[in-house]
């Protein structure tokens, strides 16, 4: 049992340290690797990963901010959308079959790792870059939420790839993102209150080896990473991570 809690906490932080660094939040990504280890993804997957997806986005903003990153007039208007939006995601989860869920997921997770790979389009010099365009951002972030909420993992895995689509820089994209997905992250956790069945001392460690992660991440990104290359073997590892846990429901 020992063996095993250190492997979960191992692998929570270096999962914690790459999304940190993407300001999305751990859950994506932590959804997909807690269902190694738990049988239930909407009593016990979904909610322990929603509270790490709000302490991880929460320390991956403290890490941007300190390098100026945020825009916090977007960041907040998005924010308040995806807090309003989410819980009906989430609500929806507790009459959703987990298959179906887990299903939905692999399709999600694979539109964002095929975004990650598309090539960035060369910038005329010459002409004036055009501003990102924050009414489609705020109109996309509607169904991002409810999916999101859906699927128990906040919405910044797709909501990343959405503000980057709509013009925002990839490192301002990330740190929007981070404070975007921190209260929706909470919001969508309420209807899970009465049924979650969390192990609280396992829960704590990974709350705080999740938040030093997201932090550690958000800073490398700040001051010495691109991203690039990193979204890339990311998408990948949680595809094929994803892709094993819903053949193992499905031969189950």
């Amino acid at each position: 049992m020992y063996h095993l809690t250190i492997l979960i906490v191992t692998g929570l932080f270096m999962l914690s340290v790459a999304s940190g660094m993407l300001g999305l939040g751990v859950a994506f990504a932590a959804v997909p690797f807690l269902g190694f280890f738990m049988t239930d993804l909407v009593h016990q997957v979904q909610p322990l990963s929603l509270i790490l997806n709000g302490v991880t986005a929460l320390f991956a903003v403290f890490g941007f901010a300190r390098s100026g990153l945020v825009a916090w007039r977007e960041a907040l208007m998005l924010a308040g959308v995806t807090t309003i939006v989410a819980p009906f995601g989430a609500w929806l989860a507790q009459y959703t079959d987990q298959t179906w869920l887990w299903g939905i997921y692999l399709l999600a997770v694979t539109y964002l790792a095929w975004r990650m790979f598309q090539k960035e389009k060369p910038q005329d010099a010459t002409k004036e870059p055009d501003a990102p365009n924050l009414q489609l951002a705020l109109l996309l972030a509607v169904p991002i939420s409810i999916l999101a909420g859906l699927l128990g993992v906040g919405p910044g895995f797709l909501l990343m790839p959405a503000l980057i689509l709509v013009g925002y820089e990839a490192k301002r994209a990330a740190a929007i993102n981070a404070v975007a997905v921190t209260p929706p992250s909470f919001s969508a956790l309420i209807p899970h209150l009465s049924t979650m069945q969390i192990d609280w001392q396992l829960g704590g460690v990974l709350i705080v080896v999740g938040a030093a992660g997201a932090f550690i991440g958000a800073r490398l990104t700040s001051r010495f990473v691109s991203g690039k290359r990193l979204k890339q073997l990311f998408g990948v590892l949680i595809v094929v991570m994803t892709a094993y846990k819903l053949l193992q429901i499905l031969l189950g």
